[in-house]
């Protein structure tokens, strides 16, 4: 699914690996997919909430003082979290999910309260999709009584309700949302509401499937003399990529770069997005070479993005995290000997190009540092194998002083789906283990491995 933010800032998720031989479905939902992590505290709340809602002898009443005491007794950040994951398309408790209602209800109560907008729009497309429309529209109306007469904070709201009904996939209230956006930008002289409002017309269709919907609205931004910016360049070429239309993809590109807007990285990750989630990667082979031939940087993301695609590695890598069987190998000769093909051919271009190592890598006298935090785990594998190579080489011909400690971060699993359990920490253990390598979990740090540099170059040479 491909999620739009407003005001010029895009998010763009990265693709599942393509259907024709598709790892495990619990490492891909493990991996590819996050989910609003949730803290220990917000588990067993919907841990008990469920029991409560699966035993038909509980009242109403019953569940209703559960999230009377839950909200009483958690902090903000905790309580809004949950809500989020309740509200979430992707929410793993769906079953849960009509009880987003009196959850929200139960913390507009709260002192530490503030009306949040985007909040209500999410809840407000739930709503929607669940058939509640008598509730939906009762907040939509509390909503605009309360911003009154702000235009910018209109056009704002009603952009927040189209993102939020194209997530849910919500046809009806997405096309009354649309209707009632369209009529703020027609009403409007601001140039500010008109270019946000044509923002989420753009990201909203393309969101929905409706593509070539959204690339006729360029012609009516022109004739109301807004420009088309990057921003809308970019939702419908990735909007055709993701239906596999590349050749409507190209055409928009070429267009984008006819009235000045360069492909950058975050373009060319979203054509490698594309075409990684079709499993056409002799295309991205091509166009990663272009990438490099233009001097366009690869990014963390273009890792996730093309190695996410890459079979061979994806089953590897389900195999050893879920069955604990030795199966990746554990340096670039070793995986460049098992992977053929495509697969081959798009892995040597990430190898070959050294940009990404040196963004996640610092290095002086006092401490070598490598940073694996926003990296999916096909990334960190890959990263791994590379910055061991490049401390062997670079130790062997002076390229490194040796620092006094070397430190690897691979976080605390703050962002993954059980909050506290870290895929990529797992990772980097087992392949430390294998590798028997000196370095240790930091006691002041639990995301690090450390170990001293003198004790880790001896190691690797």
């Amino acid at each position: 699914m491909m999620v739009i933010g407003l005001g010029g800032n895009l998010k763009l998720p990265l693709p599942l690996p393509c259907n024709r031989q598709q790892p495990p479905q619990k490492l891909t939902s493990k991996l590819l997919t996050p989910k609003c992590a949730l803290t220990k505290q917000a588990h067993r709340f919907l841990s008990t909430l469920s029991t409560t809602a699966r035993d038909p002898s509980a009242s109403s009443s019953a569940t209703h003082k559960l999230i009377q005491k839950f909200v009483a007794t958690s902090p903000k950040s905790v309580s809004l979290n949950t809500l989020s994951h309740l509200l979430s398309p992707h929410t793993s408790h769906p079953h849960l999910s009509a009880l987003a209602l009196p959850l929200y209800t139960r913390i507009t109560e709260a002192t530490w309260f503030d009306w949040n907008p985007k909040l209500v729009a999410d809840l407000v497309a739930l709503l929607d999709k669940q058939g509640r429309y008598e509730e939906s529209e009762k907040l939509i109306s509390e909503a605009v009584l309360k911003i009154e007469l702000r235009e910018r904070e209109l056009v704002l709201f009603y952009c927040n309700l189209v993102e939020s009904h194209s997530k849910q996939g919500s046809k009806r209230g997405f096309d009354v949302s649309f209707t009632r956006l369209n009529r703020v930008v027609d009403d409007s002289s601001s140039a500010y509401v008109k270019q946000r409002g044509f923002e989420a017309m753009v990201s909203g269709l393309c969101e929905m499937g409706q593509v070539c919907e959204a690339e006729k609205v360029f012609d009516e931004m022109r004739v109301r003399g807004v420009r088309v910016s990057r921003f809308e360049f970019r939702c419908v070429l990735y909007g055709y990529g993701r239906l596999g239309l590349f050749e409507d993809m190209e055409r928009v590109v070429n267009q984008m770069e006819s009235e000045g807007f360069v492909a950058d990285t975050i373009c060319c990750n979203m054509i490698l997005s594309a075409y990684g989630s079709h499993c056409e990667l002799a295309r991205m082979v091509l166009w990663l070479r272009k990438m490099r031939a233009s001097q366009i940087s690869f990014s963390i993301r273009t890792y996730n993005s093309v190695l996410n695609s890459c079979l061979t590695i994806m089953s590897m890598m389900a195999q050893e995290m879920e069955t604990g069987v030795d199966t990746l190998p554990l340096s670039i000769g070793e995986l460049s000997g098992i992977l053929s093909g495509d697969e081959a051919l798009v892995v040597k271009e990430l190898v070959e190009s050294n940009s990404v190592l040196e963004e996640v890598m610092t290095w002086d006298s006092l401490e070598g540092k490598l940073d694996l935090h926003g990296m999916h785990l096909g990334s960190c594998y890959l990263m791994m194998l590379k910055w061991m190579e490049e401390l062997r080489n670079g130790f062997k011909d002076g390229k490194y002083v040796i620092p006094r400690e070397i430190t690897l971060v691979c976080g605390l699993g703050k962002h993954s789906n059980v909050r506290g359990e870290s895929p990529v920490k797992s990772l980097v253990r087992k392949m430390l283990v294998r590798l028997k390598s000196p370095m240790r979990n930091d006691r002041k740090n639990v995301g690090c491995f450390v170990a001293k540099g003198k004790v880790v170059r001896d190691w690797l040479c």
